[in-house]
């Protein structure tokens, strides 16, 4: 049993792998986060907001600007059921594992926190799911955006989807899935895939046993901030050979040809918590232990 002080109201630490946690709704939303204090409270206002019920499970992933006591605040002022969990191991692959890992509903999906998600976000994507498909990706729009930016962000997805059905048109901001089909895969896990691109990999996998849907309607609205994402980008190359690894191919693609790549340009996931003002993650200095601080508040 690891101790703990930090700033949260009735927080005690747990032993690794604490027991997964019991609700009656049908959807639970997983947000990992590393340092996002100034932004976490407006997702979470907007998930607040939602037209159907969830449970909600934030997955602080070491944060150092006291992220983790903010988005604990935020949810009781808002009266939101959470349980927060704190995951030392650097990388979103990591977060959003031992955020899945406590799964129990029908349904998941996986939100970041410096994106705004509209009111029937949940109910739209419900609507994907209960029509057959095991994973559905949302449209990206703009917080100014009008009906024209909505119907041609619905027309690109639409025809993207339609040329190239089982592969991913949206990032990890935007995903939800069926939890039987997301544990059935393997969910996410850093020993298959440590590298940035999780987002595609898991489509990948799920896609195996089912369906991907993308619809107009469903749609969530990522930060404007500036973002210095070059250095983890796919090239060119990489993203033509995605686009045209067929059937058993597409395993090659990932596994042979795409990790080799990353490895060589040390694309792991943790590279995706830099900021510019910091450096590279040294994994040396980071706790080997799983999730090990938990808090559960019923709202």
């Amino acid at each position: 049993m690891l101790t703990a002080t930090l700033c949260f109201d009735r927080l005690h630490a747990v032993p690794i792998d604490p027991p997964p946690v019991q609700h009656a709704s049908r959807w639970t939303v997983v947000v990992p986060f590393f340092n996002e204090c100034a932004l976490i409270g407006s997702t979470l206002a907007s998930l607040a907001a939602q037209d159907v019920p969830f449970h909600l499970i934030l997955v602080d992933n070491g944060s150092t600007d006291g992220g983790g006591a903010v988005a604990a605040a935020v949810c009781r002022q808002l009266g939101m059921a959470f349980t927060l969990l704190v995951e030392p191991r650097p990388g979103k692959i990591n977060a959003l594992a031992a955020g899945v890992a406590q799964v129990r509903s029908g349904y998941v999906a996986t939100c970041d926190a410096d994106t705004l998600y509209p009111p029937d976000y949940l109910r739209q994507a419900g609507y994907l799911l209960d029509g057959g498909a095991v994973a559905a990706g949302a449209c990206f729009v703009p917080a100014d955006a009008t009906a024209r930016d909505h119907r041609r962000a619905s027309r690109r997805i639409a025809c993207a989807a339609a040329v190239f059905p089982r592969q991913c048109h949206t990032g990890g901001a935007g995903q939800v899935f069926r939890a039987d089909a997301l544990h059935q895969v393997g969910q996410f896990d850093p020993q298959r895939w440590g590298y940035v691109l999780e987002d595609h990999e898991i489509m990948h996998r799920v896609a195996r046993v089912g369906r991907i849907a993308y619809a107009g309607a469903f749609r969530c609205t990522p930060s404007s901030r500036d973002r210095d994402r070059a250095s983890i980008r796919w090239t060119l190359i990489e993203r033509l050979a995605y686009h045209f690894a067929m059937g058993s191919g597409r395993d090659w693609f990932f596994y042979t040809f795409l990790a080799r790549r990353l490895a060589a340009r040390q694309l792991t996931s943790d590279r995706i918590r830099e900021r510019p003002f910091q450096g590279p993650s040294d994994a040396s200095l980071q706790p080997r232990s799983t999730v090990a601080t938990s808090e559960r508040l019923a709202a």
